[in-house]
């Protein structure tokens, strides 16, 4: 379900399948997946909590109980599902309840929003392996969960990296992550297609 208002549009013209995903500050998540070769469009959003069409200052509070999402869609015949996930599990840390560094708060959860059972159990099979191979020091604990209400963020957070590199938190928080992804996945990036 896409929820939408004139002035927060909606990817939902775009093709391919969906993944919804919170792990931290959406801006973070955007630049990463914008970058993926397989990945058609990606919108950072609000899905998770009670209040609908909530706004960004709403969010932060943690009250509203949404998590900062992307919706990344994606072509399935050049990027499975499963991938999608090995580059959540890359790119956040998913050990950490309700934080992402010194982003805290319930609005930063890790969380997976499935759209179908085969999202599902393809998210649960990896969080056994993950676990199961140790890749991790600490349990993970990223809710698995159907997909909710989705509520498009504000346009102002949309592409925020790419139009705003220079601003502090992008500069100390997403060109690190951006650069330490590009690196491990050099070969999957739609520059390199």
């Amino acid at each position: 379900m896409t929820e939408s208002t004139p002035d927060r549009p909606s990817c939902a013209a775009h093709p391919g399948a969906i993944a919804t995903l919170g792990g931290g500050c959406f801006w973070c998540l955007e630049a990463v997946y914008d970058d993926l070769r397989g990945v058609t469009a990606v919108e950072s959003g609000y899905s998770g909590g009670a209040r609908p069409n909530p706004s960004y200052e709403q969010v932060c509070t943690g009250a509203s109980g949404h998590a900062e999402v992307v919706r990344v869609w994606f072509d399935p015949e050049q990027l499975s599902f499963r991938e999608i996930l090995e580059v959540f599990f890359a790119i956040h840390d998913p050990t950490t309840l309700n934080r992402q560094g010194n982003d805290v708060g319930s609005q930063y959860r890790s969380v997976i929003f499935c759209h179908d059972e085969a999202q599902q159990e393809t998210a649960r099979t990896l969080i056994d392996e993950l676990t199961r191979d140790e890749v991790f020091r600490d349990p993970i604990v990223t809710q698995v969960m159907p997909v909710a209400p989705y509520y498009p963020a504000e346009q102002y957070h949309q592409n925020y990296f790419r139009d705003h590199p220079g601003q502090g938190y992008c500069m100390a928080v997403v060109a690190p992550k951006l650069v330490k992804f590009r690196k491990r996945y050099a070969s999957r990036l739609k520059s390199n297609g």
